[in-house]
């Protein structure tokens, strides 16, 4: 069985996206160089929420984002592979090259705070983003290290990214979100 034959809301078109959704659908999928935007033509299909979701989406991914792009591709990565959620992983892999994450050190985000070769800030990234996601929380002695990497706002929004991204690899697994990509 195909990705797309076991999606329990299978993407939609024209007819399930209405027309502002399906033009925000067929613009995403120019963005990532794909047929179509899975998520999107998924999601889309709640036509109001998705329109009061995106522009949080987009804020949390780079538009007058607070975190550095590095910092946010840093979490959304640990954050699919705790949650071992392919889509979200695909998706990430490929922006996070983009924004100067390459192969080296994408593998050393999925091994670990403790691997070899990861900057001091990024450690504090992945050990707070582990914590969040396990936990539902941050240890003092972890966001004292967070402290020191990040600003107040970066603080604020580093949560709402760790949560916004948690909860949408619980929406993708949950819903069987097809991939938009072979690979």
């Amino acid at each position: 069985m195909s990705d797309l034959e076991s999606a329990r809301i299978a993407p939609g078109g024209f007819k399930e996206l209405g027309p502002l959704n399906w033009v925000i659908a067929k613009i995403g999928a120019r963005g990532i160089r794909a047929p179509r935007f899975s998520l999107i033509n998924v999601l889309g299909q709640h036509r109001l929420l998705f329109l009061a979701w995106l522009p949080y989406s987009a804020m949390l991914l780079g538009m007058l984002s607070k975190l550095p792009v590095q910092d946010a591709e840093v979490v959304i990565l640990r954050v699919g592979h705790l949650r071992d959620c392919e889509y979200e992983l695909q998706q990430h892999r490929r922006l996070a090259r983009s924004r100067g994450l390459g192969p080296e050190v994408q593998k050393r985000i999925f091994e670990g705070p403790d691997a070899e070769g990861l900057t001091d800030r990024q450690r504090a990234l992945i050990s707070a983003t582990d914590e969040f996601v396990v936990t539902r929380g941050v240890s003092s002695q972890t966001w004292t290290k967070l402290s020191r990497h990040l600003t107040k706002p970066q603080l604020i929004e580093f949560c709402l990214l760790a949560a916004q991204y948690d909860g949408l690899a619980a929406t993708i697994t949950t819903l069987k979100v097809p991939l938009d990509f072979p690979d």
